[in-house]
């Protein structure tokens, strides 16, 4: 047995993951590389493997940083079968039509802004491709067993960290002595007690683990913080006149946001007379699928339902659709909330809001999701007294408040909760994850259970 990352190794994006296995190549996720705009799209232009030899994909969530690459693999001569849950396949439909049109955007943006150069920015793919790429997709249950190949069976499991997320267990017969070992690869493991979805699903038992690290040193506040110290921030940017800008992912974040500001409205803890503007098309997009799985919600938010309104709907809630509609915000007077993507603050309408609006000391910039590395969302956090957006530099006036409580990622005591209770682990294997989360990640798991603990390095092959 042979693992290769090919992206997401001392890094959190670009997720990918090739494991050969009797004569087999199966690749886990196939993400794009988030950062800066030219540098992340030339580290996804280019696999390090021929995608003709991969056998089959299997797709542990609809993240773009796991999924975003998938018709660019297919466009280099990808055939094989794309497994993953029904809900992935159908969030992941939307989110690869979104990011081909993004990378549209930016090849027109980038031939405007370089008209001299004889260099040209090419999308990876175009609508159609995305569309196309569909066409491999294979669904399974959730703990529904399914035999991959001879000697190699696959099982998703629940990884509560956004709808549909999966974790991979791959149950092996040894070739030599007809032994079975099982290889668990966790995707992006989630929190207990998340709002909407359920607990990430405890495996009992497993030989190999590959596992993100994304908190692997870092604790969050606890879950139930989130909405009150949101709800103390919307009434006090309220007080002095001022409007809540919050980046967040069109996937989950915003559906969770959403959720819990209706929660909020009930309780009375915020005006219910407050406009919250949803403005961004693939969320509302997104949230209309939410309320079609509610096989994979928890049981609060089934409570939810039967004893209230559409949690998904409160009335204060307006989609914004178009982009005049969009720049019509600009003039809206009085205190509002206005959740945009993308999350990382690297496209889309947040953006706009931000140029408009980041120099006005009555505004708030929330933040209420990972930042990585080199993105305009990570200088926010990092406390950066002013950013560039489109090429011009802008002070950064508004208050800036991190949420970590918001956080759908595993921080360290979940993560060596998870660890400690798998028994039989020869080996576990850290990914997704910056050095400074892995290494003391990996450190803490060697000392606390005994475990062979190691970091894949991108491009590093390690056999077991």
């Amino acid at each position: 047995m042979k693992l290769t990352s090919y992206g997401a190794a001392l890094e959190v994006t670009g997720s990918q993951h090739l494991l050969e296995i009797n004569g087999k190549k199966i690749l886990l996720d196939c993400g794009l590389f988030q950062g800066r705009r030219e540098e992340a799209f030339e580290k996804s232009r280019t696999f390090k493997y021929n995608p003709a030899e991969v056998d089959c994909l299997i797709l542990s969530h609809a993240h773009i940083d796991h999924c975003g690459n998938i018709p660019h693999l297919v466009k280099e001569g990808f055939k094989g079968v794309i497994y993953s849950t029904r809900a992935t396949k159908e969030l992941s439909s939307i989110m690869l039509m979104d990011s081909a049109n993004i990378q549209a955007s930016d090849a027109e943006y980038f031939t405007k802004r370089h008209s001299d150069s004889l260099v040209k920015m090419e999308p990876l793919y175009t609508t159609g491709d995305a569309e196309y790429s569909m066409k491999f997709f294979k669904t399974l249950h959730l703990e529904e067993t399914f035999k991959l190949y001879d000697g190699i069976e696959l099982t998703f499991y629940e990884a509560g960290h956004v709808l549909g997320s999966a974790m991979v267990a791959l149950d092996i017969k040894d070739e030599d002595d007809g032994k079975k070992k099982r290889f668990l690869f966790t995707g992006d493991i989630g929190r207990c007690n998340m709002p909407i979805l359920n607990d990430p699903y405890q495996v009992k038992k497993a030989d190999y683990l590959l596992t993100e690290s994304t908190y692997g040193n870092r604790t969050h506040l606890p879950i139930e913080e989130g909405m009150p110290e949101l709800a103390r921030i919307i009434n006090r940017t309220i007080r002095r006149g001022g409007k809540i800008f919050i980046p967040s992912f069109a996937f989950e974040r915003t559906q969770e946001l959403i959720y819990g500001l209706s929660v909020l409205i009930d309780k009375k803890e915020i005006p219910s007379n407050l406009p919250i503007f949803l403005d961004s098309p693939l969320a509302t997009e997104i949230t209309a699928i939410f309320q079609t799985h509610n096989e994979l919600y928890d049981e609060q938010i089934r409570n939810y339902f039967k004893l209230n309104h559409n949690p998904f709907k409160p009335k204060q809630l307006k989609h914004i659709k178009t982009v005049e509609e969009s720049k019509d915000l600009n003039n809206f007077l009085g205190p509002c909330i206005v959740i945009a993507a993308s999350g990382m603050c690297e496209a889309g309408r947040i953006r706009h809001h931000l140029k408009n609006n980041i120099e006005d000391p009555k505004n708030t910039i929330a933040i209420v999701g990972y930042m990585a590395e080199h993105t305009l969302g990570r200088k926010l956090v990092d406390g950066e007294p002013a950013v560039k957006i489109f090429s011009e530099i802008y002070k950064v006036n508004a208050e800036v408040v991190v949420l970590e409580s918001f956080s759908a990622h595993a921080d360290m005591n979940d993560l060596d909760t998870y660890v400690k209770n798998i028994k039989g682990l020869k080996q576990v294997m850290l990914v997704h994850g910056e050095q400074a989360q892995s290494e003391p990640m990996a450190e803490r798991l060697k000392k606390k259970f005994k475990v062979k603990t190691v970091i894949l390095k991108p491009e590093e092959t390690i056999e077991f």
